[in-house]
């Protein structure tokens, strides 16, 4: 049996149940193996006030310290983030907090192998500080936009680069961002790529004039976004498509910052009553979303790999998806759905107008989502785990 401690700012809590729950899930797999067992130590940002005035500080500040999910016994210690100056500090405050979280769990009798890290920064770059201070090996899954955006700035560049050559191996979620750490500096024979699969059993098709009545929809196409209310899922994109295709509506799944613009900018193109703000959802209602509509789309200016382009797959929906990062692994077929030439509102109308010419049957995108079950990523993690295992004991 293996034991290992999950560590990352990413995952799911009884107040934010959806926050990082990619990372539940494959951890949630993994587990069913039967051959591996697991403490999580998530921590979560200091704020010292509940009242819903702080708004997403408040949230934090109403995790518990200690709760199980699942049958997983996780651990919520506080760390110190500074608005805006806390990027660079972020790290060894966030390592402080784990430290003593894991020492604790060991003396507890948690005598874990190794440290599975979920996130390159800070999350990875904490875990090694960790890793050298308990001499446990450290696993890093690399997973977007920490690859992708943060290495932009120098100093966490710096770090990352550091928790690459200090770690005993890494994960990447898609082919893509192996490339991108290689290009950074990263030692490509450390790198394996696992991608995300899809819960096939959670989310499958369910009767289409049924999930469209649970929604109140007309005979109108209806598209689907999906994602936090930010401006790099490109939600507002998909607001000025539908302006051009008169005949859609749209129902637009996520809560974040960009709801008040969204609204706005839908009043703005005078299609207020065709844009259906449905706020965050559990993924037991989004799946009868996914089989309620004719299509997703994903405006994405980037995507480590997009769990929600599978989900909707699996459900007999296909999508239409920016070209970029790990996307083109997942849209790779006309079953699974289109490519957008370009990222822009007039790609967006383009793409779906050549899905809408060539719809394929729901039950050849659900047969193309299957190949993407989570067995050869659980396989691969426990192959990967028992060679760093056996070098560390070398």
């Amino acid at each position: 049996m293996i034991r290992t401690l999950l560590f990352s700012t990413l995952y799911p809590n009884s107040v934010r149940p959806s926050h990082g729950i990619f990372v539940e899930t494959r951890l949630r797999h993994l587990l069913a193996s039967g051959k591996v067992e697991t403490r999580v130590v998530a921590p979560v940002p200091w704020f010292p006030f509940r009242h819903p005035k702080f708004g997403e500080y408040a949230k934090h500040a109403a995790v518990p310290r200690q709760e199980e999910r699942n049958g997983i016994r996780v651990e919520h210690p506080r760390y110190l983030l500074l608005p805006r100056i806390g990027m660079n500090s972020a790290p060894a405050s966030l390592a402080r907090a784990g430290l003593k979280a894991a020492r604790k769990l060991i003396a507890e009798g948690y005598d874990f192998d190794l440290i599975d890290a979920h996130y390159f920064y800070p999350d990875g770059v904490a875990a090694t500080i960790i890793g050298k201070a308990l001499n446990k090996p450290v696993v890093i899954t690399a997973r977007g936009t920490d690859i992708n955006l943060i290495p932009q700035y120098p100093k966490p560049k710096q770090m990352i680069l550091q928790a690459a050559d200090d770690c005993a191996a890494m994960i990447t979620v898609c082919a893509a961002l192996k490339d991108a750490i290689v290009g950074l500096g990263g030692t490509a024979e450390k790198i394996t790529a696992l991608r995300n699969g899809v819960d096939l059993q959670l989310f499958q098709p369910e009767d289409k004039p049924q999930a469209r009545a649970a929604f109140g929809m007309n005979d109108k196409f209806a598209i689907a976004s999906v994602g936090h209310l930010i401006e790099r899922k490109g939600h507002h994109l998909v607001i000025e498509a539908l302006a051009q295709i008169p005949d859609a509506e749209l129902y637009l799944v996520g809560g974040g910052e960009e709801d008040s613009r969204l609204r706005a900018l839908a009043d703005q193109l005078g299609i207020t009553n065709r844009v259906h703000f449905l706020g965050a959802m559990p993924q037991a209602k989004l799946r009868t979303l996914y089989s309620a509509v004719d299509c997703l789309v994903l405006a994405s200016s980037r995507e480590g790999w997009a769990n929600v382009l599978l989900e909707a797959m699996a459900c007999g929906t296909p999508v239409v998806a920016t070209n970029v990062w790990g996307t083109p692994e997942v849209v790779a077929a006309p079953e699974a759905g289109v490519l957008m030439d370009e990222r822009s509102a007039g790609g967006i109308v383009r793409a779906v107008a050549r899905l809408r010419e060539a719809l394929p049957a729901r039950s050849a995108t659900r047969a193309y989502a299957e190949q993407f079950g989570w067995q050869p990523t659980t396989e691969g993690q426990l192959a990967l785990f028992r060679r760093v295992l056996s070098a560390n004991a070398g």
